[in-house]
């Protein structure tokens, strides 16, 4: 005999489980989701190889935090999905960062902060800061072995 069991019924609300007990907990939870995109850029005033146009396939971490709601949910990672797609897939991928970009130097330490700022932005738009929804950390890598990180005190602490 294996270890393995099959369910014998499906849990069911009001009967096994009831709408107040959805939500097990009142503490901050974060949620991290990754996503990739696609661009080009070259940067300016420096020597060396990064100085000719050329790409990378970005890979960003999202981590947010907040407070469960009623059924157990702080932020929902379909949300989190559509805040990037908006704000930054649209904006970026495949793109020249050089031309999309306000005027910087599009190095990964320029990127993730305008990054933050555009996501940060959005998530007060959609009204979830209200409800104690923040950005915790975002991670861009520009290649498998070479990212930026910041997190949340850094932008509210610029010491």
């Amino acid at each position: 005999m294996s270890g393995f069991e099959i369910p014998r019924s499906v849990q069911l609300l009001y009967e096994d489980i009831q709408p107040e007990q959805l939500r097990y907990h009142q503490r901050r939870v974060a949620l991290t989701k990754e996503f990739t995109f696609d661009s080009a850029h070259h940067l300016h005033l420096y020597e060396g190889k990064c100085k000719s146009l050329h790409g990378h396939t970005y890979k960003l971490i999202i981590t947010m935090s907040g407070f469960v709601d009623d059924i157990g949910i702080c932020v929902d990672f379909g949300d989190i999905k559509k805040v990037y797609e908006h704000t930054i897939k649209a904006r970026l991928d495949h793109k020249y960062l050089n031309e999309v970009l306000p005027p910087m130097n599009t190095t990964a330490e320029n990127m993730i902060v305008w990054i933050w700022e555009q996501i940060d932005e959005e998530i007060e738009y959609r009204g979830w800061k209200k409800h104690g929804t923040r950005i915790e950390e975002l991670v861009l890598y520009e290649t498998p072995t070479s990212y930026a990180t910041l997190k949340r005190e850094w932008m509210e602490d610029n010491d």
